[in-house]
């Protein structure tokens, strides 16, 4: 009995071993070809330099080409779509900003679902904001800015990077919201 029960137990952790080094050895062949890289934003952008640090480092690392395509648009929702509709096989990665989180709010339909279409590899960044105003403006603070913009209703408008949803125009939407 005692021996059957060793023999099983032989066995089954060969299995068991043969398994993982079948799973590692696999792991080590990727990637056999290049690896897209799909960024939610243009050239030049905070995202994009991030990508192409990572795609630079993992092409040194791994041996193999990781490139990045920029995907403008729609707030993020063309490239975030795309990344969604690529084949499950590892060959194609979204970077994606906050646009990925924020827009199934922002629009009545993504091409995408953000809880089921990708798994989350790695936070690589984050994102600060800056409020900044024309040094000829009378407003030295945020709550004078505040002050003012009540005082001239419509005559001040604001700028934001990247788009709909970006960091920047969320913030610059506060000001809209009443506030008592």
């Amino acid at each position: 009995m005692k021996l059957a029960r060793r023999k099983f137990l032989e066995v089954a952790a060969g299995a068991a071993t043969l398994s993982a080094v079948t799973r590692i050895a696999r792991a080590q062949a990727y990637p056999t070809r290049p690896v897209r890289m799909i960024v939610t934003v243009a050239p030049g952008s905070g995202p994009d330099a991030i990508a192409r640090l990572i795609a630079q480092k993992l092409s040194e690392n791994v041996g193999n080409q990781f490139y990045v395509e920029n995907v403008g648009g729609a707030g993020g929702n063309i490239a975030t779509a795309r990344a969604a509709q690529a084949a499950p096989d590892g060959y194609t990665v979204l970077v994606a900003a906050i646009d990925y989180v924020v827009n199934p709010a922002l629009f009545n339909k993504v091409p995408y679902d953000p809880l089921r279409s990708f798994e989350p590899v790695v936070l690589a960044g984050t994102t600060n904001v800056l409020l900044i105003v024309n040094p000829t403006l009378s407003a030295r603070s945020a709550k004078e800015l505040v002050a003012l913009i009540k005082a001239t209703p419509g005559k001040y408008s604001y700028a934001s990077g990247n788009g709909v949803g970006s960091p920047g125009h969320l913030a610059g939407e506060q000001f809209r919201i009443p506030r008592p």
